[in-house]
């Protein structure tokens, strides 16, 4: 089949978008990557990347350097349009009959606006972004608002599903799922994706797509929130909840997941409220695990507070502040939303270990607070909060946290202590 998609526009070049931009451009096809971060723009045209990802480096460097990949502020004609921004919840405002998040699509809209003195007869729209039911329908209307023929133009909904640390891989590998505004939208996206795309590229329409990737980030949501009840219930029972679960999952038909500080990241401490959102009567089973994985941070909080209360002016290594293990994504982390509690309420001094970031985030700075590697946190510390499984803390030995208080959220030590 002749690839008729030469040239695309990847509005984005975030944790989805830019390995998305790198993989297509060492595929051959020319890409206009397009970011507002000034700064994300100049490093990329170096060959070199702003977010940690295996393999991610040398991907971009490789793109670059063959001049397929450039990075820029605003959008150049293409035959296809990659739409991979974030969709975060409005901060100014809730659902007034959950009282629970809303999206916020702002950004989408803003890149759809932005593409559209772009498109040209016969081109490729595609939404990767993680979006509310009926955001694809969204696109089309502005676009079309925007002054272009949408009945000349493809408009579809293909949401990533990749595992950060394993993006690269996970792109060109897993199936994909792929729905258009209308079935020759869905046609030819599908075409384009099989391009590049080893897994199986399974059709159906623009909402349903939508709904997918939804519904697989609250199944996990699910899954973690019956994790992490269990391990609310096996602190009061005096239980050590992860020699249970490592006893249950002996069973042929169990599976349960391990408990944690609570659940990050842009996908699934976001996505189960897009659902809520829509159809707030019958999602009740969902609402309930994400009113529980965002109650797990307070209860650690309240854990250290108890022992924090035994010392006069306590010391409290904090190991990890990613949303997940071997990663320096800070997004929705509930690592990072705890350390900030206990940077407002004082309790001692924080010794702070995040061994994918090179500085502290704006938020933690102050006089209080201290950067070191997990081994100099944990020398210095009374109290040891160990938030994140990062590989780097897995050295730090039993002997280590002798005459130590510690607070595993991850279990590392547990089963030991």
């Amino acid at each position: 089949m002749k690839n008729k998609f030469k040239t695309v526009t990847m509005m984005g070049l975030g944790y989805i978008g830019l390995p998305t931009a790198a993989l297509l451009a060492n595929r051959g096809f020319k890409v206009h990557g397009v970011d507002i971060d000034v700064q994300a723009v100049e490093i990329i045209n170096q060959g070199k990347i702003h977010i940690v990802e295996p393999e991610l480096d040398t991907f971009v460097r490789s793109a670059v350097n063959s001049g397929h990949l450039t990075a820029n502020l605003e959008p150049a004609e293409a035959d296809v349009f990659m739409v991979a921004v974030p969709t975060p919840f409005h901060h100014d405002k809730v659902n007034a009959v959950t009282n629970s998040p809303m999206p916020n699509i702002d950004y989408i809209i803003s890149a759809t606006k932005a593409i559209a003195p772009y498109v040209r007869k016969g081109g490729l729209i595609l939404l990767e972004s993680t979006s509310p039911v009926g955001t694809t329908d969204i696109m089309a209307k502005v676009l079309q608002e925007e002054g272009v023929n949408i009945d000349e133009v493809f408009i579809a909904h293909s949401p990533e599903r990749v595992l950060p640390g394993h993006i690269i891989r996970e792109l060109v590998e897993n199936d994909r799922v792929v729905g258009g505004v209308n079935k020759a939208s869905t046609e030819i996206a599908a075409e384009f994706y099989r391009l590049f795309v080893e897994g199986e590229v399974l059709e159906t329409n623009a909402k349903t797509a939508e709904m997918a990737k939804l519904t697989e980030n609250s199944f996990r949501d699910v899954n973690i929130a019956f994790a992490n009840e269990l391990s609310l219930i096996c602190d009061k029972l005096n239980i050590n909840v992860w020699e249970l679960i490592a006893l249950s999952n002996r069973h042929p038909r169990v599976n349960i997941l391990q408990p944690g500080p609570g659940v990050g990241g842009h996908c699934i401490a976001v996505d189960p409220w897009f659902i809520v959102d829509s159809a707030p009567e019958e999602s009740r089973l969902i609402r309930t695990a994400r009113e529980v994985n965002d109650y797990k941070p307070h209860y650690i909080i309240e854990k250290i507070k108890a022992a924090a209360a035994k010392f006069e002016n306590p010391k409290i290594a904090c190991l990890g502040l990613a949303f997940k293990a071997d990663i320096d994504d800070l997004r929705e982390s509930p690592s990072l939303a705890i350390v900030k509690y206990l940077k407002e309420l004082e309790l001692g001094r924080l010794y702070i270990s995040e061994p994918n970031i090179e500085s502290l985030p704006p938020m933690l700075e102050a006089e209080n607070i201290v950067m070191l590697t997990g081994a100099e946190a944990v020398a210095k510390a009374d109290i040891v909060l160990l938030l994140v499984d990062h590989h780097a803390f897995k050295s730090i030995s039993i002997a280590d946290l002798a005459d130590k208080v510690v607070i595993d959220t991850r279990g590392i030590w547990a089963v030991q202590i």
